[in-house]
């Protein structure tokens, strides 16, 4: 059996601190991914709640989607839900992930942001994208080939909302801008925006122009983890083209995981939701290109865990060990990045679930940034000098003890008691008791 050992003292991990970057920080990414099936309006509720519990844990940032079809993704205003989020939160940053730029007007999304920021006392974080369901596109009648570069173009005129530039007008084939500036800016001074990434490098030569973060959504999927390596030079080329800079600080990478005590325990909570989301929505309902219908769940569980889940990045099922591992390779191989996003989704149940991202919180982070390096210093010096320490504290103990004439009778006294104690006990075990075995001469 796989056992988490994380914490438990053997000091395994010690030599590793924190990432060059500084501390990395942990997040959550909900689409979200429900079955069909579930009353929505409990979705909804569980979904608050669960940016809750990740505030409660301390988890830095939390971030949902939207969507408009599939049956399982049933956000359509993360503004909204956001905002309903904040009223539950404390101190977890709340971003958009993402609003799908070409379907809004640049000036009502750069509104919404605005007003997300200030009612949640400057947590909001500003996530952008082309949008992901080609479903979503037709219903708006919106051309494929069109997505992207309208992104390009509603980012460039809502950050200059945004910085609060003095009136501008902009006229497109999609929108028109007359006389625009907001009456009323973010409450943060300057609100962090990021752009989602896939396979293709046109959400990091976005990230680049603009000098803005990174959501690599896809980053590890069949075709994504081969890019890794590479697709912060897209970002960092378009930059240095743009005269901008990008901080690899503000790149999230996404990660599936679940994690129990036991790896054992973990793939027998995740195997059979895994299988669901794989078939039923990834295969069935998408069509997402690549992705096979696979009849065995524990053969899909091996191949997902081996290779990346699909559209969800990275995957893990096993003990806070595992993820540990998988995410000091991603920061080896990619050089770098600053955020840890964990893809929420409905593998296990709610109760296994919540515990997974507890699991985390309690053993993943700490062991990432080097929480416990100090704690486990002071229990290896102990270690090394336990016998000097020891006998010093024994010898100041019974100094005083031998100076005061009743402490030294007590303990002659309680020593004594302890030699009898000892006695009794080796004449105990040289007695044969029934189901005790039978006395040696070792005995």
């Amino acid at each position: 059996m796989t056992q988490t050992h994380l914490g438990d003292g053997n000091g395994s991990d010690a030599g590793h601190g924190p990432s060059p970057f500084g501390r990395v920080q942990f997040g959550a990414f909900l689409a979200p991914h429900h079955p069909v099936g579930e009353h929505p309006t409990l979705q909804i509720q569980r979904d608050l709640d669960f940016a809750a519990h990740l505030d409660r844990l301390g988890f830095e940032e939390f971030w949902c989607g939207e969507h408009h079809s599939s049956g399982w993704e049933t956000i359509a205003s993360p503004e909204m839900f956001l905002a309903a989020a904040g009223q539950r939160t404390s101190t977890i940053r709340l971003g958009t992930g993402v609003v799908s730029l070409p379907y809004h007007h640049p000036f009502n999304v750069a509104q919404r942001i605005v007003q997300l920021d200030h009612m949640t006392r400057g947590r909001a974080i500003f996530g952008t994208g082309p949008g992901a369901l080609p479903s979503d596109a037709r219903t708006l009648g919106i051309d494929p080939l069109l997505q992207r570069d309208r992104q390009d173009e509603a980012m460039g005129v809502i950050l200059r909302l945004l910085r609060g530039e003095p009136r501008f007008s902009h006229e497109s084939d999609w929108f028109t801008l007359n006389d625009a500036e907001l009456q009323l800016l973010p409450l943060q001074e300057q609100i962090e925006v990021a752009t989602a990434s896939s396979i293709s490098p046109s959400g990091m030569q976005l990230a680049g122009k603009y000098g803005c973060g990174v959501l690599s959504i896809a980053s590890t999927s069949t075709d994504g983890i081969q890019a890794l390596p590479t697709q912060w030079g897209f970002a960092e080329e378009a930059a240095a083209a743009h005269g901008q800079t990008v901080d690899r600080r503000k790149w999230r990478v996404l990660i599936a995981f679940h994690l129990a005590e036991s790896r054992e325990q973990a793939r027998a909570e995740a195997v059979h939701g895994l299988h669901r989301w794989h078939n039923e929505y990834n295969v069935w309902t998408l069509g997402r290109p690549g992705a096979q219908h696979v009849a065995d769940p524990w053969e899909l569980l091996d191949q997902v865990t081996a290779t990346g889940a699909s559209g969800a990045g990275a995957a893990v099922v096993g003990t806070p060990d595992e993820l540990v591992t998988t995410i000091r390779h991603l920061q080896q191989i990619t050089g770098g990045f600053g955020v840890v996003l964990g893809f929420a989704h409905d593998w296990a149940n709610r109760e296994a679930t919540l515990r997974s991202w507890e699991l985390v919180a309690r053993y993943v982070v700490p062991e990432i940034n080097g929480y416990t390096l100090g704690l486990r210093n002071s229990m290896q010096y102990l270690h090394d000098n336990q016998s000097e320490l020891m006998a010093g504290a024994g010898a100041a103990v019974m100094q005083k003890i031998l100076a005061h004439e009743g402490a030294a009778k007590a303990m002659a006294t309680t020593m004594q008691q302890m030699s009898s104690q000892a006695e009794a006990a080796n004449e105990r075990a040289s007695t044969f008791r029934p189901g005790g075995g039978l006395p040696t001469d070792d005995s």
